[in-house]
C-alpha cells in the first residue's frame, strides 16, 4: 500500500475518466501520470477487464497524452491525441483524431484538426464519429483552416480581433478560432467530415452534445445572446436539414439521445435572479414533436450527467446530497426517483449492457477516485484501480451544527492521526468556491490531507448556498452572500472546536474562489483567526 505524502503526492496516478465497451467486457480508464520530465501530468488510456480479474494495463504511451476516448460499435477505440504522425514528414497540427482496432495493431490517425480537439462523440450503432474541433470563422474546411493557421505563423503579428462578447472562459480567451462539429463516417473518404454548421461563432462554444445512434443526428447545447453580454445556452438539433431548437430559455446541460433515438434526456436549469435562484431538473424530450417533461418535478436535488439504461427503459444519475454525491434512477415514465447507492461521490456512469449493473468511478474523502460496479440492487463491488489503495495521513470524520433558523449544517473532518486530547492540532477551516457546491468528493487541487500530513485538522463546511441540501438551504444564503455563509461557517467551526484533540487557540481560516472571497469577509469580521 502506498502512503500518500507531500513527497510522492505528483507520482499517484490519476484516474479520471471511465468508458465501457459495447459488449459490456472491456473498460477503458483515463489515467493522469507524471511527465519524464516531472514538468507535467500526461493522460493515457488503460484497459481492464469488466469482470476486474485482472488488473488494469495501459494502451497508450505518447509523450503529448491520448484523451476523449469513444468506442466504436465494433470494439475499436477512438481518441484525441496530439501525438504526431509518423507517416507525415510535415506535422505540427495540435489535435488529431486516432483509431485503435479492436483486435491488435498499432493506433492510425484519422482526422487531423490544426486548431486542437475538444471532444469526441461516436454513434452507438454506426462507424460515425462527431468531433469538436477549433477552426477559424472564415476557414471553409480543415484544409483552409490549416492554410490560415500557416499564414498567421508567418506573419510578424499574432493578434486577435474579439467580435463576440464572451472573449474569455475560465483560465482561457477564445480565439481566434472557434468551435465547430465535424462528423465524420468511417473509413474516411477524401471528402473528409461534414461540417454540421458552417459558421456557428459562439454558438458552440464547450458544446455538450451527443450522436444518435444511427449518426445522422447530432443534439447539442448552443449558446445564444441574450445581449450586453449575457447568454442562455439552448438545445438545438443538427444533421438533417437546418440547425433546429428543441428547447430554449435557460440553461440546458448534458443531453444524452435515448437507444431508439426517439427522445432525449437533458439536465435543464435557469440563471436565477436577484430573488432567488434557478432550480435543476432533469426534462425528457419526445424529439417528434419537441416536446419535454419535467422527470423529477418533486426532487429537491439538481441532477446532472443522465445516461440511459441500455434497454431504454429508464435513465441513471448523479446529484449531491448532504456531502455526498449517490446515484440515483428514474424510469423513463417518471415516477419515484430510486437512489442505488448511499454514500461516497460517483461519476462517469456507464450502464451495463445486460441492465443489472452499472460501472462507475467512486472517491470520498478517504480515497481517491476507484472503479466500481454498482449492482441494480445496490451492491457496491470495488475493482482494481491503478494506484490504489492509499494510505492516508489524516483521519475522516464528520460534523455537523445547527443554523440560525434550525437548519443542520455538516461538513468533514480531517485531523491528523496522532491528534489527541495531550496533543490537540491546529485547525484550518477550509472554505469552499462555488458558492453553489459542496465538499463531497476526492480533489487533487484542494486536497486536505497534505495539511493533515503537516499537522493540522481541516474543517470542510456545507454552509448555506451549498448543493445537496434542497432549494430551501439555497435560498437561505442567496443574495446575502457575506453575512448568511459567514454565520454558519462560525457555528460548525464552534462545534468542531468541542472535540478536544483540537486547539481552539491555533486556528486558520482559507478559500478559493467564493471560498477566497468568504476568506476575506471572515477576516473582516471577526478576529479569531490569527
Amino acid at each position: 500500500m502506498t502512503s500518500l505524502s507531500l513527497q510522492n503526492y505528483n507520482t499517484i496516478p490519476r484516474t479520471s475518466g471511465l468508458l465501457l465497451s459495447p459488449d459490456g467486457k472491456r473498460l477503458i480508464l483515463t489515467i493522469q501520470t507524471l511527465s519524464p520530465d516531472s514538468a507535467r501530468f500526461v493522460s493515457s488510456l488503460w484497459e481492464m477487464p469488466a469482470d476486474g480479474s485482472t488488473p488494469a494495463r495501459r494502451l497508450t504511451y505518447s509523450a503529448q497524452g491520448e484523451s476523449n476516448p469513444a468506442f466504436l460499435p465494433d470494439g475499436s477505440l477512438i481518441f484525441s491525441s496530439a501525438r504526431p504522425d509518423t507517416t507525415s514528414k510535415e506535422d505540427e497540427a495540435e489535435g488529431k483524431v486516432w483509431l485503435l482496432p479492436a483486435g491488435a495493431g498499432e493506433a492510425v490517425p484519422v482526422l487531423t484538426v490544426p486548431g486542437g480537439v475538444g471532444g469526441v462523440e461516436t454513434a452507438p450503432e454506426s462507424q460515425v464519429v462527431v468531433v469538436r474541433g477549433q477552426l477559424f470563422e472564415d476557414a471553409a474546411d480543415l484544409a483552409a483552416d490549416a492554410a490560415k493557421a500557416k499564414r498567421r505563423k508567418e506573419a510578424p503579428t499574432s493578434a486577435v480581433l474579439f467580435k463576440y462578447p464572451k472573449i474569455r472562459h475560465w483560465d482561457h480567451d477564445l480565439g481566434p478560432r472557434q468551435s465547430r462539429l465535424l462528423r465524420l463516417a468511417l473509413p474516411a473518404g477524401e471528402s473528409g467530415p461534414e461540417d454540421l454548421v458552417a459558421k456557428p461563432e459562439m454558438a458552440l462554444h464547450e458544446a455538450d452534445y451527443s450522436v444518435s445512434p444511427d449518426g445522422s443526428r447530432v443534439i447539442t447545447t448552443w449558446f445564444r445572446s441574450r445581449g450586453r453580454g449575457y447568454y442562455d445556452q439552448d438545445l438545438v438539433l443538427l444533421g438533417d436539414g437546418a440547425p433546429r431548437t428543441i428547447a430554449e430559455g435557460g440553461v440546458y446541460d448534458s443531453p444524452c439521445f435515448s437507444p431508439d433515438g426517439t427522445r432525449v434526456v437533458v439536465v435543464r436549469g435557469g440563471h436565477g435572479s436577484p430573488e432567488g435562484p434557478a432550480d435543476v431538473t432533469l426534462w425528457l424530450i419526445e424529439l417528434a414533436g419537441a416536446t419535454g417533461i419535467d422527470l423529477t418535478p418533486n426532487f429537491d436535488l439538481w441532477p446532472a450527467q443522465p445516461v440511459w439504461a441500455a434497454d431504454g427503459s429508464g435513465i441513471f444519475f448523479e446529484a449531491d446530497e448532504g456531502g455526498d454525491r449517490p446515484v440515483f434512477h428514474i424510469s423513463a415514465d417518471g415516477g419515484e426517483v430510486r437512489r442505488l447507492t448511499q454514500r461516497d461521490h460517483f461519476t462517469s456512469l456507464c450502464p451495463a449492457p445486460d441492465g443489472r449493473s452499472v460501472f462507475a468511478l467512486r472517491d470520498s474523502y478517504s480515497s481517491p477516485p476507484e472503479v466500481v460496479r454498482i449492482g441494480v440492487d445496490g451492491s457496491v463491488t470495488a475493482l482494481p484501480s491503478p494506484g490504489l489503495p492509499l494510505e492516508l495521513p489524516g483521519a475522516v470524520s464528520e460534523v455537523t451544527a445547527t443554523a440560525a433558523n434550525g437548519a443542520t449544517i455538516r461538513g468533514w473532518l480531517v485531523t491528523p492521526k496522532d491528534a489527541s486530547a495531550e496533543k490537540p492540532a491546529p485547525l484550518v477551516l477550509w472554505i469552499h468556491g462555488g458558492p453553489l457546491g459542496s465538499w463531497n468528493g476526492w480533489s487533487w487541487r484542494w486536497c486536505p490531507h497534505l495539511l493533515a500530513e503537516a499537522g493540522y485538522a481541516v474543517l470542510l463546511p456545507d454552509p448555506a448556498l451549498s448543493t445537496g441540501y434542497g432549494l430551501d438551504f439555497i435560498r437561505r444564503g442567496w443574495g446575502k452572500w457575506g453575512p448568511v455563509v459567514f454565520s454558519e461557517l462560525m457555528a460548525i467551526t464552534d462545534a468542531a472546536l468541542q472535540r478536544p484533540d483540537l486547539d481552539a487557540s491555533r486556528t486558520a481560516a482559507m478559500g478559493g474562489s467564493f471560498g477566497g472571497y468568504m476568506a476575506n469577509w471572515v477576516a473582516g469580521h471577526t478576529d479569531r483567526f490569527p
